[in-house]
């Protein structure tokens, strides 16, 4: 059998076919050991050989290969690749998040990381924006939304136009407090979306510059928010619609009925649209997109990943308001012990709110809020930015912006949670 090229071993056999000597110099016939004939003496008459040989330990392996022409073996792998095969080497990490697809926990961790390295914006544009929102809800609860009459609504008694009218104030207390704070989170989210894209880069930028790179931006930001709530209402009015028609018409009891499933049909489709223009507001405030725009890219980003995105944003908010309802309601049962009106007082809708209730559950808010803004937005922007890095491939972007040389390798690593 003819030897395998490169595998040929010091001191081997010729080949099959192949004369001594074929390959290399040629054995003396009288070498010690080399006669064929049993009893034969090496040291006999016209031995060329010293009768001082080295032990066969001794002998040295051949330094070059061992037939002229042979390939020698690969050297083995350099260093950084560990023992064997181990995969390319990890992505670069400027900032907050390495930079390839990122995992569920990657995300959140980089959101959690933002709100730690960068604490004293991060912490001061959340403060700020809520101790503001607070002051005006407070003012608005203390001042003017407590004269809403909404005590029939624990009458049963009360007649149909109290009912009404009841519902009515309350819905518009309601709404008053939730305008309010939705405009303190779209300013909070403008903010803080400037600060994460920086944390990605390992950049830290203060509150004033982050207020300079959002202003031109934060009027879009709004028109889009507002945009996305009145889509949301029209589709679940649409639905809705044919059971109030029925009910008008008499229908009664089975009208309700529809306008309840129509809702929650159409209500099934209003979150589909919310989740697919999730990614609409960093769109708008990294990209510089117009708001019609922005709704696309986020529509283009989400395609063929929407579950992985609605899931990854629950989680994200599950977290962040359990976080903060631990902070949250301790000061709202010490709120209504403080109050004169006490717990029980709380619970009866027909009550007023005391100024000491408002003051101390509103701290509680404030500090819930510096929790929820930025895990909330930091994992919005984190997802975008992931989404453009699986789709297309920002990563390498990104590198050259943080100024890290050959950018094009070891950015493509192993995809946790992909």
């Amino acid at each position: 059998m003819n030897d395998t090229p490169g595998w040929a071993s010091p001191g081997s056999a010729p080949s099959d076919g192949q004369e001594a000597g074929a390959s290399g110099p040629a054995e003396p016939a009288d070498r010690p050991g080399s006669s064929d004939q049993p009893g034969t003496d090496p040291q006999g008459p016209g031995s060329k050989w010293s009768k001082e040989q080295p032990p066969p330990a001794q002998w040295s392996a051949p330094t070059g290969p061992a037939n002229p022409g042979q390939t020698p073996p690969p050297p083995p792998p350099g260093p950084g690749w560990g023992s064997g095969w181990g995969g390319p080497p990890p992505a670069a990490k400027p900032g907050v998040i390495p930079l390839r697809p990122l995992g569920v926990g990657e995300i959140l961790d980089g959101a959690v990381s933002t709100m730690r390295t960068y604490w004293r914006t991060v912490l001061g544009i959340s403060l700020g924006v809520a101790v503001i929102t607070q002051i005006v809800v407070i003012l608005l609860e203390g001042l003017v939304l407590n004269d809403a009459n909404t005590a029939a609504l624990d009458d049963p008694s009360a007649s149909v136009d109290e009912l009404t009218r009841a519902l009515g104030d309350a819905m518009l207390s309601t709404g008053v407090v939730f305008l309010i704070s939705l405009i303190g989170t779209i300013v909070a989210t403008a903010l803080l979306t400037t600060v994460t894209s920086r944390a990605v880069l390992g950049k830290s930028v203060t509150t004033g510059e982050a207020w300079r790179d959002a202003r031109p931006q934060v009027a879009k930001l709004f028109g889009l928010i507002f945009l996305l709530i009145l889509i949301a209402v029209a589709v679940v009015a649409v639905g809705a619609l044919p059971g109030i028609l029925a009910v008008v018409a008499g229908a009664g009891d089975g009208g309700a009925a529809l306008a309840v499933l129509g809702s929650l049909a159409t209500g099934v489709v209003a979150l589909w649209l919310m989740v697919r223009f999730s990614l609409a507001s960093p769109a708008l405030m990294l990209e510089k997109q117009s708001i019609l725009k922005s709704l696309s890219r986020s529509a283009k980003l989400v395609r063929g990943s929407w579950w992985r995105v609605f899931g990854i944003q629950l989680l994200a908010t599950l977290i962040a308001n359990i976080v903060a309802s631990i902070v949250v309601l301790p000061f709202a049962f010490i709120a209504s012990a403080l109050d004169g009106e006490g717990f029980t007082g709380l619970m009866n809708s027909g009550s007023d709110l005391g100024w000491t209730y408002l003051i101390v559950s509103g701290i509680g808010s404030v500090i819930g809020a510096m929790i929820t803004f930025p895990i909330t937005a930091g994992v919005t922007v984190l997802l975008y930015i992931d989404q453009r890095i699986r789709r297309e491939a920002l990563d390498l972007e990104l590198a050259r912006a943080a100024g890290i040389q050959d950018s094009g390798t070891g950015t493509a690593g192993p995809t946790p949670g992909g």
